[in-house]
């Protein structure tokens, strides 16, 4: 159902907005966990151990695909909030056409690179040659994958998160079904969790394409539509997409560079760190979803705002986000700490007593620093919502270089538990970038605003 969030109160919208969304990141993360659970306990620590060391090059090819795909769902979301539904067609054609060519020209790139990344990102040999294929199947049906992020991207534009929370949910259940038939019926081992991987999203974005059909008649384009001509409105267009998607996607990118660079040290120390490692940080990623949800409600919140230039009701709903946030980040810190090594255990059947007392330790460290991180969720997103992408971008490169300082530095003084500070240092200094990106934006922006409109044209709440 498309909700306008432009009127009403702003936290009952994003709360609304909020719990399918929480529903459906959790399922995400079912989705993404799954494969792991399940080679981890059928296949062994050395095949969970090749899918976690090369995690970091699938989340970072997933990371730019979502980065670019949520840029160009930002302009979807600003032209209904102004109540330009031409305009909202025109963004579904223009992103589809831009994610395609993107998509295709990074496909083929990665592909030919891959072998000489996970080189240097020091695979070792054991569990190379299904670290290599889990990664290339993926690369190879990306388009599957962009396909699915962008479809579920602009629907949550329009206000809608159920619609992508049911077909999250089918994905995932078919994910885990299939990975399980591919793995244990036709022992195609840690290569068939990848076909799983594919073929679920696959379904999903059938299904989405059919509910849209039906169900969604502003999304529903015509054949004639599709003859756009490649004239000065498309590239006008376009440009407009590409400015907020492309740096969108290059601070997804530098996100997931600062995750490989650790990971890259990681592999040096052994499949037990690479396995404990792994492990921790999909279980964190499972502790942060509440207040990672409510960064991605806030943002199609504030991109809708914006486009109906009501900036108070932004204000107010990065006010009341970032307050909740603050208790959120209190209470997960508290319940990894206490249950997160019973939750390690679950992930790892054949798992050494070594392989969870460090994941544990890991957990020790970054939950103290959960404040940063939820925090960075608000204001990323909030600015994001408004198009901004220059303090995200900062931001993002900063993260970048606190990672590889703790590469270079912490993990030769102190091993691999200097790995484990690398997260925590990079979101203090990310924080506080985003913290006052976002007063001083809000602010420039208003005062732009205000010099181009006459009095009395547009009323700036």
């Amino acid at each position: 159902m498309i909700t306008d969030m432009t009127k009403g109160d702003p936290l009952k919208h994003i709360l609304l907005f909020l719990v399918p969304l929480l529903i459906g990141n959790m399922f995400q993360q079912l989705y993404n966990i799954a494969d792991l659970v399940i080679v981890g306990r059928t296949l062994g620590v050395e095949s969970f151990a090749a899918v976690g060391a090369v995690a970091p090059v699938f989340f970072l090819i997933t990371f730019i695909i979502v980065g670019l795909t949520n840029g160009f769902a930002v302009i979807t979301g600003q032209r209904y909030g102004a109540k330009d539904i031409e305009g909202v067609r025109n963004s579904v054609i223009v992103s589809t056409i831009l994610s395609t060519i993107v998509t295709l020209a990074f496909s083929v790139i990665c592909s030919l690179c891959l072998n000489p990344i996970l080189h240097l990102m020091n695979v070792p040999e054991n569990i190379y040659h299904n670290a290599f294929w889990y990664v290339e199947i993926i690369i190879l049906g990306l388009i599957i994958t962009t396909m699915y992020n962008m479809i579920s991207s602009i629907i949550r534009a329009l206000g809608d998160s159920k619609t992508p929370l049911y077909f999250l949910i089918i994905a995932s259940l078919a994910n885990i079904v299939l990975a399980l038939i591919f793995i244990q019926v036709f022992n195609m081992g840690v290569p068939g969790s990848a076909i799983a991987v594919l073929l679920s999203q696959g379904i999903s974005v059938l299904l989405c394409l059919l509910f849209i059909r039906y169900k969604f008649p502003i999304l529903r384009i015509h054949r004639h539509e599709w003859l756009i001509k490649f004239d000065k409105n498309f590239w006008n267009s376009a440009y407009e997409h590409l400015r907020v998607g492309v740096p969108m996607a290059v601070q997804f990118s530098i996100i997931g560079i600062s995750v490989l660079v650790i990971q890259s040290v990681c592999n040096t120390f052994g499949s037990n760190v690479i396995a404990a490692f792994t492990a921790a940080l999909r279980i964190e990623q499972i502790a942060t979803l509440p207040m990672m949800s409510f960064g991605v409600a806030l943002a199609a919140y504030v991109a809708q705002n914006y486009g109906a230039r009501k900036f108070k009701r932004i204000r107010l709903g990065v006010i009341k986000t970032s307050t909740i946030n603050i208790i959120l980040s209190i209470v997960m810190a508290f319940i990894m700490r206490i249950w997160g090594t019973n939750i390690i255990g679950a992930f790892i059947g054949t798992g050494t007593k070594e392989i969870i007392d460090i994941a544990h330790n890991y957990l020790l460290i970054s939950t103290i620093f959960y404040f940063f991180l939820g925090q960075i969720f608000i204001y990323r997103n909030a600015l994001q919502g408004m198009g901004e992408t220059l303090f995200p971008l900062l931001a993002c490169t900063a993260e970048l270089v606190m990672r590889i300082f703790a590469a270079v530095y912490l993990a030769i003084k102190f091993g691999y538990v200097g790995i484990f500070y690398a997260g925590p240092i990079a979101w203090i200094s990310a924080s506080a970038i985003m913290f006052f990106g976002y007063f001083g934006s809000i602010k420039h922006i208003i005062y732009k605003i205000k010099c181009k409109l006459h009095n009395g044209m547009v009323n700036i709440n």
